[in-house]
């Protein structure tokens, strides 16, 4: 049995496992499920809006602007110390 026939028998499984198992699943189970993904949902959108907003905006200049006067400011930041 060659690596690829090995691995793609283990991927097999793995789909038949998860596949069977929420098929064979109560509505209530399915409902806990549904629920536990829109939290995980509204939690990651709310991370990206209010945590992790891009630093960087603009054209590939003013990036690049932007980083250059930061590294200069970092810089001189840590000479005074």
């Amino acid at each position: 049995m060659s690596y690829y026939m090995a691995k793609s028998n283990i991927l097999n499984d793995i789909y038949s496992f998860y596949r069977d198992g929420f098929h064979d699943m109560s509505q209530l189970g399915r409902t806990l499920w549904f629920i536990i993904a829109i939290k995980l949902i509204v939690i990651f959108a709310i991370l990206r809006i209010f945590f992790f907003q891009p630093v960087l905006s603009g054209t590939d200049a003013e990036k690049s602007e932007q980083v250059r006067e930061q590294l200069i400011n970092n810089m001189h930041t840590h000479e005074k110390h």
